[in-house]
Parts: structure tokens; sequence; C-alpha cells
């Protein structure tokens, strides 16, 4: 039981030391990631369209 009490004494102690993001820090990483994940799904999206109508012209022919 005091290792469990040594671990969140030492986990609050820790926690004094991290240095957390402002709001607008948090706001710009939030919207960049959003960002970056719509791109990678349209690109994903556009590659597969393009697999697809590859595929239909071999198969077709």
């Amino acid at each position: 039981m005091s290792r469990l009490l040594n671990y969140f004494k030492d986990t609050r102690s820790e926690m004094k030391h991290v240095s957390w993001p402002t709001q607008s820090q948090t706001i710009n990483f939030t919207i960049m990631v959003l960002a970056i994940s719509i791109f990678t799904g349209l690109l994903l999206g556009l590659f597969d369209v393009i697999f697809q109508l590859g595929l239909k012209s071999f198969i077709l022919k």
C-alpha cells in the first residue's frame, strides 16, 4: 500500500513540472491536426478513386 501512495505522491510532484500549452497553442494544434487529417482523408480517397478506375478499365479490357 505504501508503494501505491509513493507512486501517487511522485506523480503529483512530477505534474508540477509539466509545461502545459496555452489556450491559443491548444487551438492552433487542434486546427493543424484537423487540417492534416482532412487532407490525408481526401488524398487517400483520391487514390482510392484512381485505383478503382484503373482496375475497372483493366478488368473490362
